[in-house]
């Protein structure tokens, strides 16, 4: 997900104005040339740590580079049976599998499509765990554990927060059930540094150490900012080696969506209308409420390339969608020059979350999706939407 504005990273533009060829409007664009100097770095700490890293789908599905990550990564991780069929059909390696609860009629197509697959509660473990038995050691069963440590502040994202449905606390935890459970997986992260896993661990090992030694596996969860500029790389390799190393060398499993496409990708937008009521506005052909929706459920505020906060340059504008909700705006930005129809805006670090979250109100269509080939200078547009796309969500 991303950052609120008072929470805002390091933001790179991937992909300049200045070099991207003419492309659809909207449209996401990935570099290739970003998402493989992520994949390095990831690479490097498998490498170093011994741990295996898992793509997110719920951060970043875009399949068709899917050929890309899989090279260094071991495999993917799903909230959902579409989810995890996509990384099955489409990743070909590990498929693992977690969501709050599973139902008589998709825990069989659960376990036909994971290779492990987690609980969030006992109760879910002592229904399904007949039919994951049956799997014969086909799939392995993880429970997911709250270690009751909240590193997140913002409270939508914060899966230890007082109340939190995701995940097994310690008061609720149940020894006597872990037959069958050859793992544990917290997750209590978002988009924050290696010092918050520190932490998390101590809590983790404090109050479920005392059975590590019947686990074969641990996941310590998504929200690890691995490829992030001022990420400690260190720090990390140090704490999962060391872990490693207190508890018999397990199998040590992370699972970042974010990290993988951070930085690598854009949204072209194109202004098509300018008024004036109270402030100048300038109406896109892109949408918060359909496109962005992190900007209204965080807030979040979008890097722009050559944009500033309001006021900071000469000219500023408020940036609203093309829905008819009121609230659909982006927000008020500076620019060097006055906006006119046909000028085209870079939205940056839009690759994650953006892309899977978007929807179709209000029959928008989605933004198209690409990829950017600096070496080439080439654009491949390997997806546009159109209306069969809306119409066949509702009937």
């Amino acid at each position: 997900m991303k950052s609120p504005a008072s929470e805002a990273k390091p933001i790179e533009i991937a992909i300049s104005e200045s070099e991207l060829p003419e492309v659809p409007s909207p449209c996401f664009v990935v570099d290739i040339e970003s998402l493989e100097r992520n994949l390095a770095i990831l690479e490097d700490v498998q490498r170093r740590s011994g741990a295996m890293i898992l793509l997110a789908l719920k951060g970043f599905a875009m399949w068709p580079v899917f050929d890309r990550i899989r090279r260094v990564l071991v495999g993917v991780t799903s909230s959902s049976v579409d989810e995890a069929r996509l990384g099955r059909e489409e990743f070909g390696r590990q498929v693992h599998g977690y969501a709050p609860a599973y139902s008589d009629s998709n825990i069989d197509q659960w376990l036909s499509l994971v290779d492990h697959l987690s609980y969030n509660s006992f109760n879910q473990w002592r229904r399904y765990r007949d039919r994951i038995k049956a799997t014969k050691g086909a799939v392995e069963a993880g429970i997911r554990i709250n270690p009751r440590h909240s590193e997140v502040t913002t409270a939508l994202y914060d899966p230890c927060a007082p109340g939190s449905r995701l995940g097994v606390p310690p008061e609720a935890f149940e020894p006597g059930e872990l037959e069958g459970i050859s793992g544990l997986h917290f997750h209590t992260l978002c988009e924050l540094n290696s010092d918050s896993l520190e932490r998390t661990l101590d809590a983790f090992e404090g109050h479920f150490g005392r059975w590590f030694d019947r686990m074969k596996w641990f996941n310590f969860g998504g929200g690890h900012h691995i490829t992030r500029p001022d990420y400690d790389i260190e720090r990390l390799i140090r704490l999962i080696t060391r872990f490693r190393a207190r508890h018999g060398n397990p199998e040590v499993y992370l699972e970042p969506g974010e990290a993988i496409a951070l930085n690598t990708g854009i949204l072209v937008a194109t202004v098509l209308d300018v008024m004036h009521n109270d402030v100048d506005i300038a109406i896109l052909d892109t949408s918060a409420s359909a496109h962005m929706p992190d900007v209204l459920e965080m807030p979040y505020r979008p890097v722009i390339e050559g944009a500033a906060e309001p006021g900071r340059k000469p000219h500023t504008y408020r940036l609203g969608g093309m829905t008819c909700l009121a609230g659909d705006v982006i927000g008020d930005y500076s620019f060097d020059r006055p906006l006119k129809v046909g000028d085209r805006l870079i939205f940056g670090d839009m690759a994650h979350y953006s892309m899977v979250k978007t929807t179709t109100f209000n029959g928008v269509r989605l933004p198209s999706i690409a990829t950017f080939d600096r070496a080439s200078g080439t654009i491949e547009v390997v997806r546009t939407f159109g209306y069969e796309d809306y119409k066949g969500r509702l009937g």
